[in-house]
């Protein structure tokens, strides 16, 4: 009975209303034009409070092939009831995008559930700009009582990744199409009219319209599948359970032919793993399904409180850019995040796929059982679910070291990008985020890296059992409803009030405000001479001025750990801008060290008499610095430098130490800052010290390699190690270690000899293919080429980039525009090329030549646009590139779209301050460390491969839009 009631809009709309495209404006009804915009309650992005969802039913019908007019479409209907809390003669609820069916005149039908019949609807439109179905009505809705709003519409099933999507791929010849969707963060609009907001939760009944051969998913359990006659064509419609109450933008459907794996031995909880068919046979899918069951044991365990569904979903879908997405119930990834094959899959895959999986299951009690009220909070879900991450993952892969690895990920991601002018607190006023495009601004590495470094610092220096014991009183006050973070302090202080003994310097909320309230961090400066400690907001332009003031002066309490020749030393807070600690004070060739662990979120400056110590202990032993510090001290030494904090040399002398280390941490955070040195001087003479210079520092890391995987015939063992080994063969390359380019061509042509098998390690291929093709020519390059008609291979899209030949870089550029190349991204293959020092001014000219072809491909606003141009001008710092950049900027084509603008004019600030910089560099005055004064030279140096390996990078701090 309930499928026959959800079903029969559906054929009365299938007969209705289908001619045309979409509707994007507002139009008219009943002949009255809408209101001329004012404050109006419809000309505000936030909903008011004067009404209240309680349940929605939604009937989905998504088409799997185009319509007469060439569209892929969904059609459907929805009734939300809803409650009167405050007097109103205006309901509004979200829509974006949609064509709604009109009843006499309107675009919904209002009935009442308890009560007298409401007063009549008077008008409906729909406001585009904020994105509304206003429907205004001849009298006041009664407060308590309950109403429901019903309206039929239809979308488009677009390939863009929001609301209710297609995602294609092949099988075969054959174009095969999934309907999916990704809510997060308003774009549940999109799909059917809501109330849009993470704290307006309710209850979903969902039902779905699917064609034969495929099934479909959502959030509960499927309840009963039947067969349906639509518009004279057989089809399937599935029911589910009803959700719990839960916001708008956990709300998921899949309509697939996918198969999965499933278990139903854990504590009556489902859990299964979607993926297509082949995936699922050839065993790709089984690392997901092997991990997750641990996990939700051991997250049971932390939150004590037991997952609340009888089933946990988990889908693979196409494409690779489609970010994971922790939909209560189902969660959805793209098949590059959790997919993983032994034979080819690389212990970076691995390690992205325990991470990705242990974030979006930390999500289903922080974030979904418990939400934020609103988006200017979204730091305490993300950097919950980043720290959980990597929390999970430890306890299912121990030998992994994974907490160090995520503050090695996320110090790389976030720490530049907090130290600039223009960066924002965690926590942002409410006032300030209102529109979608404030909403989405959010997702970046400040929320993700610093939210999760942040509270990697708040559990360190809270006993255990008071994070613990806070956050499971936290989440049982606020279960299935929103909380904000001032509640999980309280909390936290009253888990710490409670325990004998445990105490801090300050209140829970007082320490934590200041680091999430205002934005940046601190350089803690200790001068070991007098015991005196200061603090300062570090900025890598000292000059810059931040765009924002704060409300703690840019003051905050740091807890400092320390240790005093490899001794650690009690924990100091630092409560002011100064202050002195007489233990801190040194003599003779006494060093300190603070910040151990890098447990906390800032920085560590010293006098140059501890610097300079600091550097002989790393010379003469540096084992006794624990790994993690060793890798702070370089980071730490370098963007001082950048910040005109110390000088330059010292920062390359912090280098020197390295030719006796073999660990990964130090050796990852070296290469991603001498990088930078890469960029600025690849293409002056300062070029060929500097690789005389690098080779001799990292030919014992290469030999060192060699000699523990037998002469290049097996794997380290270690985790890390296999990363390194990967640093160790593409620097070497890099700096043209002879023995290391007759190491992968030889590889590589062995493979032209077999293509059927493929004898380079899948750890290995990334850096490998790039240097065979850069050490090879035409030959090497057509190979790859070939094997990427083949076989589908992000590894080999980069390593094409990397030839020094520059008409196999313009054909590869004009191969990515030409459709019938689908494997290729344009957008993606010129940054690539950007990469590669030969391809940097073709990718320049080939982006301002085929500018107007990209905004066609991608949309004027579109993210790749603004990416691409960061890229390709990445390396910029002469004088002439500037004024290229600022023709470009003021070409007609380029205006019209404000975040290529706005990209284009961070490039010039960026180049700006490279030509500064430059010629300072090449001037520094030296210290026994690496050459960096032009050499007369009889010839340019060996043009070199795309910058630092980037591949061998874990990710354990997630960038997504999850």
């Amino acid at each position: 009975m309930l499928q026959a009631v959800l079903l029969l809009p559906l054929l009365i709309f299938s007969l209705v209303d289908t001619q045309g495209g979409l509707e994007t404006e507002a139009k008219p009804v009943n002949g009255t034009s809408p209101p001329t915009p004012s404050y109006e309650p419809w000309d505000r992005y936030r909903l008011p409070d004067s009404l209240l969802p309680e349940y929605y039913n939604v009937t989905l019908w998504p088409r799997l092939h185009v319509d007469e007019h060439g569209m892929y479409i969904f059609t459907g209907n929805s009734t939300v009831v809803f409650r009167c809390v405050k007097e109103t003669d205006l309901v509004l609820i979200h829509s974006n995008k949609l064509n709604f069916t009109t009843y006499s005149g309107h675009h919904a039908i209002l009935s009442a559930v308890d009560g007298p019949s409401p007063p009549a609807i008077k008008t409906t439109w729909l406001q585009v700009r904020t994105q509304y179905l206003v429907v205004q009505l001849n009298g006041n809705l009664v407060p308590g009582k309950s109403y429901q709003l019903f309206t039929e519409f239809r979308g488009e099933l677009a390939d863009d990744l929001k609301g209710f999507y297609r995602s294609e791929y092949y099988q075969g010849s054959e174009l095969k199409i999934i309907a999916a969707t990704h809510m997060q963060p308003t774009d549940a609009r999109r799909v059917f009219p809501c109330f849009d907001e993470p704290s307006m939760k309710a209850v979903f009944h969902v039902s779905l319209i699917h064609e034969p051969g495929t099934v479909a998913i959502s959030n509960g359990m499927e309840i009963d599948t039947v067969n349906v006659t639509m518009n004279g064509f057989g089809v399937f419609q599935t029911t589910f359970q009803p959700t719990k109450r839960m916001s708008t933008y956990l709300l998921a459907f899949v309509a697939c032919d996918c198969s999965h794996m499933r278990t139903d031995e854990r504590n009556k909880v489902t859990i299964r793993v979607w993926a297509r068919r082949e995936f699922i046979t050839e065993g790709s899918a089984d690392y997901a399904f092997k991990v997750t069951g641990p996990l939700l044991e051991l997250f049971e365990t932390f939150y004590n409180w037991s997952y609340p569904l009888m089933k946990y979903d988990q889908i693979a879908l196409p494409p690779s850019s489609a970010g994971p997405m922790e939909n209560w119930g189902l969660v959805t990834y793209s098949e590059a995040a959790i997919l993983y094959h032994p034979e080819r899959s690389s212990n970076k895959d691995k390690e992205r796929a325990a991470t990705i999986l242990a974030h979006e299951l930390a999500h289903m009690w922080f974030g979904n059982l418990v939400t934020i009220k609103w988006w200017s909070d979204l730091w305490l879900n993300e950097g919950f679910a980043t720290y959980m991450s990597c929390l999970g993952t430890s306890k299912v892969e121990p030998s992994w070291n994974l907490e160090d690895l995520m503050v090695l990920d996320a110090v790389l991601d976030v720490f530049v990008d907090d130290s600039l002018p223009s960066s924002h607190p965690l926590s942002t006023p409410e006032e300030e985020i209102s529109s979608p495009e404030e909403i989405n601004a959010l997702f970046d590495s400040i929320t993700y890296s610093k939210g999760g470094l942040v509270l990697r610092m708040l559990s360190d220096f809270l006993p255990d059992s008071v994070f613990t014991r806070g956050l499971a009183a936290y989440l049982k006050q606020f279960a299935y409803s929103n909380a904000g973070y001032s509640d999980l302090w309280k909390h936290l202080q009253g888990a710490l009030d409670q325990t004998k003994g445990a105490n801090l310097p300050a209140a829970v909320h007082d320490i934590m405000n200041r680091w999430i309230l205002q934005m940046g961090y601190p350089v803690v400066t200790i001068d070991s001479r007098t015991g005196d400690i200061s603090q300062k907001h570090f900025l890598l332009d000292p000059e810059s001025v931040p765009h924002r003031t704060s409300p703690f002066n840019y003051e905050w309490i740091v807890p400092i750990k320390w240790m005093k020749n490899g001794v650690p030393q009690s924990q100091h807070w630092l409560m002011n801008k100064t202050a002195q600690h007489e233990a801190m004070r040194t003599e003779g060739a006494e060093w300190l060290l603070a910040n151990i662990n890098m447990s906390g979120y800032y920085r560590v400056n010293y006098d140059l008499g501890n610097w300079e110590r600091l550097l002989i202990q790393l010379k003469t032993n540096h084992q006794i610095i624990p790994v993690i510090n060793r890798a702070q001290i370089l980071n730490d030494a370098f963007n001082l430098a950048r910040a005109k904090m110390i000088n330059v040399t010292l920062a390359l002398r912090s280098t020197q130490y390295l030719s006796k280390e073999t660990k990964y941490l130090p050796w990852e955070m070296a290469i991603d800052n001498l990088d930078h040195f890469f960029l600025m001087f690849d293409r002056s003479d300062v070029f060929a010290p500097m690789q005389t210079y690098l080779r001799k520092q990292v030919e014992p890391l290469f030999r060192y390699f060699k000699t523990i995987t037998s002469n290049w015939t097996q794997l380290p063992s270690g985790h890390t190690d296999q990363y390194n080994q990967v640093n160790a063969i593409s620097l070497a390359c890099r700096v043209e270690v002879s023995e290391c380019q007759r190491l992968v061509l030889g590889w590589y042509k062995q493979w032209m000899r077999l293509p059927d098998s493929n004898p380079i390690p899948p750890n290995l291929r990334w850096t490998v293919f790039c240097h065979a093709i850069e050490a090879g020519g035409e030959e090497e390059w057509l190979f790859g080429w070939d094997m990427l008609q083949n076989f589908s291979s992000q590894e080999m899209v980069h390593a094409l980039s990397c030839t020094k030949e520059p008409r196999l870089l313009e054909r590869y550029l004009k191969y990515s525009l030409d459709p019938k190349h689908w494997r290729l991204d344009a957008s993606t293959t010129i940054g690539y090329v950007a990469t590669n020092v030969a391809g940097q001014a073709l990718a320049w000219d080939f982006l301002r030549s085929n500018w107007r072809h990209m905004v066609n491909l991608y949309g004027k606003e579109a993210e790749s646009l603004s990416e691409v141009i960061r890229k390709v001008t990445k390396r910029f710092s002469t004088e002439q590139e500037l004024k290229q950049l600022q023709q470009f900027k003021d070409d007609p084509s380029v205006t019209e779209s404000e975040s290529a603008a706005a990209a284009l004019q961070r490039a010039a600030k960026r180049t700006t301050a490279n030509i500064q910089r430059r010629p300072k560099i090449m001037q520094s005055p030296q210290k026994d460390g690496p050459p960096l004064q032009p050499r007369p030279a009889r010839h340019r140096p060996r043009q070199t491969s795309p910058g630092t390996d980037t591949g061998s990078r874990t990710v354990c701090s997630l960038n997504t839009t999850s």
